[in-house]
């Protein structure tokens, strides 16, 4: 790259977009590598400037003049993942890894892709090979402890929707069972109004309530009993794992700050593909929105761990903002 164009590149790295476009627009050459790197800065200053769709074809038309263009099959898979488009991205991540030395962010975001793809085993050797390349690259390490904690516990999406089935069975009203009147009235009685709440009491504790004897009791268990539950089942397995619930509407900013700044996209924030991936999962698309979340609620969300929340707090941090605070 001549000094030209490295000038330019560092203006575009310094967010100086403007004088960048004037330098690059004044560059001419007929040098086939040097117009391959012009029209990379090209791309690269239209990624800068949110024009993901031209800056895509911008990448293109240098990867058909060079294939192998490191920085360009980074920067196009990049945007392809930013915007959904992971198969493409994958491979083109794929791709950029292959020349040594390995992109260390191509590396990164590969992974994510593996592990969004229950490929672990595949992701954890990824970010290894960083670590063991940069072992002071906290982004890494920090990752590499995540998908330590993914190896151990394999998120099973047929479990989840059983636990979920399970849940709406547990919230049946009493009502809605055919138990005589007496065995209706005590379980009112006695504050069990819904399926889920015989789960957490005893067979002694019922027996203790007033009109309440063996015939209800046995009317009780055998209606548990055809559904494959029974009578304090929710008192040995432990308190139910907490769970993610939406912010209340209505809920107040952190920081009523510019309400242009509130409506910017999160992608804007330049976070990492990991970040970004697990805020859509979340519905989360601008930085208001994201402000509205807690810690608790990011943590709870599929391969979203301790790297991802601090690189998001630091993102709200440089625009004097911050997460929403747990009530206590």
């Amino acid at each position: 790259m001549n000094k030209a164009l490295e000038e330019v590149s560092e203006l575009i790295t310094g967010h100086e977009l403007d004088k960048a476009a004037d330098r690059l627009s004044g560059i001419r050459s007929d040098d086939d590598e040097l117009q391959i790197e012009k029209l990379y800065l090209e791309g690269h200053l239209l990624e800068k400037q949110h024009d993901w769709q031209a800056a895509a074809a911008k990448y293109r038309q240098v990867l058909e003049r060079d294939p192998d263009h490191t920085e360009t099959l980074f920067r196009l898979a990049y945007i392809l993942d930013l915007h959904g488009d992971d198969d493409e991205a994958l491979a083109l991540y794929e791709r950029c890894i292959q020349e040594p030395p390995a992109h260390v962010n191509a590396l990164l975001n590969l992974a994510v892709l593996y592990e969004d793809r229950g490929r672990y085993e595949e992701a954890y050797d990824l970010v290894e090979s960083v670590v063991e390349q940069m072992p002071n690259n906290i982004r890494a390490r920090m990752y590499l402890k995540d998908l330590e904690s993914s190896l151990t516990m394999y998120y099973d999406e047929d479990r989840e929707r059983s636990r979920e089935k399970h849940g709406a069975i547990l919230d049946i009203p009493i009502g809605e069972f055919e138990f005589s009147i007496r065995t209706r009235n005590c379980l009112k009685q006695n504050n069990i109004h819904r399926l889920g709440d015989l789960l957490r009491v005893t067979e002694e504790r019922l027996l203790a309530c007033k009109n309440f004897g063996e015939t209800s009791l046995n009317e009780v268990k055998a209606m548990l009993d055809q559904k494959g539950l029974r009578l304090g089942q929710a008192l040995e397995e432990g308190p139910p794992a907490p769970q993610r619930t939406s912010s209340p509407l209505g809920q107040p900013l952190v920081s009523a700050g510019d309400p242009n700044l509130m409506n910017r996209s999160v992608a804007e924030l330049e976070l990492s593909v990991r970040s970004r991936k697990c805020l859509q999962r979340l519905g989360v698309s601008t930085v208001g929105e994201l402000t509205q979340r807690t810690e608790a609620e990011l943590l709870s969300t599929k391969n979203f761990g301790q790297t991802s929340l601090n690189e998001i707090k630091r993102r709200l941090s440089e625009l004097g903002l911050s997460l929403r605070e747990s009530k206590a």
